[in-house]
């Protein structure tokens, strides 16, 4: 039983919940990082974001979440939300690579948040994302 068990919740943490999001009058299908596995993979070691358009990072709290380019190979536009408000953006984060994990640079938002969004660079400027926009579930 204690095998089942382990191996079910191995198969959960690989599992990647997706959603239909808009933000900037954009919809887009996000995955979802909704676990400590999740949030410590991102899309680390990913050459691009594939089929999706971005990942939505959410956490049981508002905190001070932070995010690393931790083995990416792509810049970023960060996004961090509040109860889905756009609370703090970082936008063209670029990769660090050969970085030791103590040389990473923290990014964090200037406000507790309770998600986070990550989209390619560039998503911040061209779709004129800003301070106070709302991002919204689309039903599909």
């Amino acid at each position: 039983m204690i095998i089942l068990v382990s191996i079910g919740a191995n198969a959960y943490a690989q599992y990647w919940p997706k959603l239909n999001i808009s933000v900037g009058g954009q919809e887009m299908k996000v995955l979802v990082a909704n676990n400590e596995k999740h949030w410590q993979k991102g899309w680390s070691g990913k050459k691009d974001m594939g089929l999706y358009s971005g990942m939505l990072f959410t956490y049981p709290a508002k905190s001070q979440h932070v995010i690393f380019m931790r083995d990416m190979n792509f810049p970023i536009d960060i996004i961090w939300l509040s109860n889905g408000e756009v609370v703090d953006m970082a936008p063209n984060v670029q990769p660090e690579p050969n970085r030791l994990e103590n040389e990473l640079r923290p990014y964090f938002a200037r406000l507790p948040s309770n998600a986070v969004l990550e989209f390619y660079a560039g998503f911040i400027t061209k779709n004129g994302v800003k301070i106070g926009d709302r991002v919204k579930l689309v039903n599909d």
